[in-house]
C-alpha cells in the first residue's frame, strides 16, 4: 500500500526503528521500483498483476490443449554462489537460477508459463542486486516466461555482507497426452547431445576447490581457453527452451534429459525403462578445455568426471534413429546450437546391468 504524503513522518520514524535493527525498508522500496520494469518486460498478455502484490495473478489459456497439465519445480544456484561473490561475477547468476527450473520442466514437454524468484541477503546492495534481477529477467525473456513475482529478504547477521542466496520456481503447461517421459524408449534409439556452456550450475563445492588450490584469478587467462577464468567458470547455464519447443512441433521426441548434478550417470536413467540401456562415444563431441582442466587439476578419472559434471553435454534428446539426422540438421542449422549424436539405447545385458555406458573412457 502507498504511504500518503501526510503519513510520512510517522512512517519514517516506523521504518528507521527497523533500520536500526539492520533492515533498510526504504532500500527494499526503492529496490522494488528498480526491478518492476525489468519484471514487466517480460509479461505475457496472461500476467493481469504488477510486481509488488501478495501474489502473482497469471490467467491460463488452455484452449490449444485437450487435457492440460500443470508441471512445476523450484531449483537454486549451489555454491557457484561463492564462486560469484569471489568474483565479483553477479550478472550472469540470475540466468543460472532461471535455467536450472526452466530446463527441468522442459525435459516433460512443458512450456515454462511464470517464474518467482527468492533473494535473501544480510544487507541490501541495490547495485548488486539489480544485477542479480536482471540476470533472472534475461533468462525469463530467454525461456519466454513471465516473471510475476518474488520475495526480497533483507536478513541482518544471517549472511556474511556481500552474500546473498536464491531460488527460484517455475510453472509450465502441457498437454497429458504430449508429456515426454521416457516410456516409449526402446533399443537403437539414437542419442542426441546438445552443447552446454560450461559446468552450469553443478560441481562447484569441487571447481572452487581447485580453483583455490590453483590459485586462480578472476582475471586470469584459463588453461587452454581465449577467456579470462572469471568468463569460463561463471558462464551461465543455457536455456533449451525455444530449442526443444521448436522440435517438439514438427518431431517426436521419446525422452530428454536435463544434464544436471550426477552428471551422465545419474541424469540419464531417470528416463530409460526397464531392460535398456544408454551406450555413449566418448569422442563424439567436443569437450570443452574447461573439462580437461578439472579432470588434470583434480587427478580425477573419466568416470568420475562423468559422475560429477555436465562434460560439455548440457541436454540429451531421445529420438528414432531414422529421425536423428533430420533433428541433427535442425538443431545445427536453423537453430543455431550445436549437437552431435552422442550415443544410443540398446538391451541391457545380464552381465552388465549398469544403465550407462560410456565407451572409450
Amino acid at each position: 500500500m502507498a504511504i500518503m504524503s501526510s503519513d510520512k513522518k510517522t512512517a519514517g520514524a516506523r521504518s528507521q526503528a527497523y533500520k536500526q535493527a539492520g533492515v533498510d525498508i526504504e532500500a527494499g522500496n526503492s529496490l522494488v521500483s528498480r526491478i518492476r520494469p525489468l519484471a514487466a518486460a517480460t509479461f505475457t498478455k496472461s500476467v493481469i498483476t504488477d510486481i509488488g502484490g501478495f501474489g502473482g495473478l497469471f490467467k491460463l489459456d488452455t484452449t490449444s490443449m485437450e487435457d492440460p497439465v500443470l508441471v512445476s519445480s523450484t531449483d537454486g544456484v549451489g555454491t557457484k554462489l561463492k564462486l560469484a561473490f569471489a568474483y565479483d561475477g553477479h550478472d550472469g547468476i540470475g540466468v543460472d537460477l532461471v535455467a536450472m527450473s526452466v530446463n527441468d520442466i522442459l525435459v516433460q514437454g512443458a512450456k515454462p508459463l511464470f517464474f518467482l524468484d527468492y533473494f535473501a541477503t544480510g544487507k541490501l546492495d541495490l547495485d548488486m542486486t539489480e544485477r542479480v534481477i536482471k540476470g533472472i529477467a534475461a533468462g525469463c525473456l530467454d525461456a519466454g516466461c513471465s516473471l510475476i513475482g518474488g520475495e526480497t529478504a533483507e536478513m541482518p547477521d544471517f549472511y556474511h555482507r556481500g552474500e546473498y542466496d536464491l531460488a527460484g520456481f517455475c510453472v509450465g503447461l502441457v498437454d497429458n497426452a504430449k508429456i515426454v517421459d521416457g516410456s516409449s524408449i526402446g533399443v537403437s534409439d539414437a542419442i542426441i547431445g546438445l552443447k552446454s556452456t560450461g559446468a552450469h550450475a553443478n560441481g562447484y563445492s569441487l571447481i572452487r576447490k581447485l580453483v583455490a588450490e590453483q590459485g586462480l584469478g578472476p582475471d586470469d587467462p584459463f588453461p587452454g581457453d581465449s577467456r579470462r577464468a572469471a568468463d569460463v567458470l561463471l558462464a551461465p547455464t543455457r536455456i533449451y527452451v525455444k530449442t526443444v519447443l521448436n522440435l517438439l512441433r514438427d518431431f517426436t521426441i521419446k525422452g530428454m534429459v536435463h544434464v544436471t548434478g550426477g552428471g551422465f550417470y545419474d541424469n540419464v536413467p531417470r528416463i530409460l525403462p526397464r531392460g535398456v540401456a544408454a551406450t555413449f562415444r566418448f569422442g563424439s563431441w567436443t569437450v570443452p578445455p574447461l573439462f580437461a582442466w578439472l579432470k588434470q587439476a583434480g587427478n580425477l578419472t573419466w568416470e568420475e568426471m562423468f559422475s560429477i559434471f555436465n562434460c560439455g553435454i548440457g541436454y540429451m534428446l531421445v529420438v528414432d534413429a531414422e529421425a536423428a539426422e533430420e533433428v541433427l540438421g535442425r538443431l545445427n542449422g536453423g537453430l543455431h546450437e550445436e549437437a552431435w549424436i552422442i550415443g544410443s539405447v540398446a538391451k541391457m545385458p545380464a552381465s552388465n546391468p549398469s544403465r550407462v555406458v560410456i565407451e572409450g573412457i
